[in-house]
C-alpha cells in the first residue's frame, strides 16, 4: 500500500507519521508538499497533526484551501482513502470530508496527555481488527479538539455507525469524567458516510513504536494494512 503524508506550513507530526508508516510498518510512503498538485498514485492520503498556517482564523481553515486539497478532495470523492489526525481531522471538517466541527477545548487550554479510547465500530478500515471492548491508550495534543455536530447530525452518525472512537477511562467506561475536551458524546473520531475518510483527534503515530513503551496506536494503523496492503 502506498501512502502520502501532506506537509503544510506548521505541520509538526509529518516526520513521525512518515517514520511509522515507512520504517515501522514497512509501507511505501512519500511526503506531499501542500503546493503539490500530484498525489503520486498513493492509495491513502494522511493529513498529519500540527498547527497548519499557525491555526490562524480557525484550525484547518486556511489549510483546507492549499492547492493539494483539491486533489485530496477529488481522491476522496472517487472512494480513495484519506485519514486526518488531530490538525488533519480539523482540516477534514473544514473541507466537509467528514461531518461536524472541532471547537476550542471546554477548558480553553491546550491539552497534551495520554487518554483512553474505546472503538465504537469494527465497520471501518482503521477499526476492523479492533474490538468494541478494547481500551487503547493514545496521546492527545490539541487546543481545539471539542467535537461538535447538531442533533440531527449526531443521530445520523450513530444510526449509520460512523463514530470510530469515544473517550473513556482505563476501565473502558465512557463518562464526562473521561472526556478531556468537552467533545459531544465523548466522540474522538468519525468516518464519512462512504467509510473511506477517517478523522481522529488522538495521535496513533505517537503510540506506535516499542521504544516509546506503547504500541496501542500501531493496532489502529495496522488494521488498514490487512485489508488493502
Amino acid at each position: 500500500m502506498k501512502f502520502g503524508v501532506v506537509i503544510f506550513p506548521g505541520s509538526n507530526c509529518d516526520r513521525d507519521t512518515l517514520y511509522v508508516l515507512g520504517e515501522v510498518l514497512g509501507q511505501s510512503v512519500v511526503p506531499l508538499w501542500h503546493k503539490d498538485t500530484d498525489l503520486q498514485g498513493v492509495d491513502m492520503v494522511v493529513l498529519p497533526g500540527g498547527f497548519s498556517y499557525g491555526d490562524y482564523l480557525r484550525s484547518g481553515a486556511i489549510a483546507r484551501f492549499s492547492p493539494i486539497m483539491d486533489r485530496v478532495i477529488a481522491h476522496a470523492n472517487r472512494g480513495g482513502y484519506v485519514m486526518g489526525i488531530c490538525n488533519g481531522f480539523q482540516i477534514l471538517t473544514e473541507a466537509k470530508l467528514v461531518p461536524g466541527a472541532l471547537l476550542h477545548n471546554e477548558s480553553r487550554k491546550f491539552i497534551c496527555k495520554n487518554v483512553h479510547l474505546k472503538p465504537q465500530t469494527t465497520n471501518s478500515l482503521i477499526t476492523r481488527n479492533l474490538s468494541t471492548t478494547d481500551v487503547l491508550q493514545i496521546p492527545i495534543a490539541h487546543g481545539e479538539g471539542n467535537y461538535y455536530i447538531d442533533a440531527d447530525g449526531l443521530k445520523a452518525l450513530n444510526d449509520n455507525d460512523q463514530v470510530l472512537f469515544r473517550y473513556c477511562d482505563a476501565d473502558g467506561q465512557i463518562s464526562k469524567a473521561s472526556n478531556p475536551n468537552g467533545a459531544l458524546d465523548n466522540i474522538a473520531g468519525v468516518t464519512n458516510a462512504g467509510r473511506n475518510v477517517f478523522g481522529m483527534m488522538p495521535h496513533p503515530e505517537r503510540a506506535a513504536d516499542a521504544v516509546l513503551g506503547n504500541t496501542d496506536g500501531l493496532r489502529i494503523l495496522e488494521s488498514m494494512l490487512d485489508l488493502v496492503g
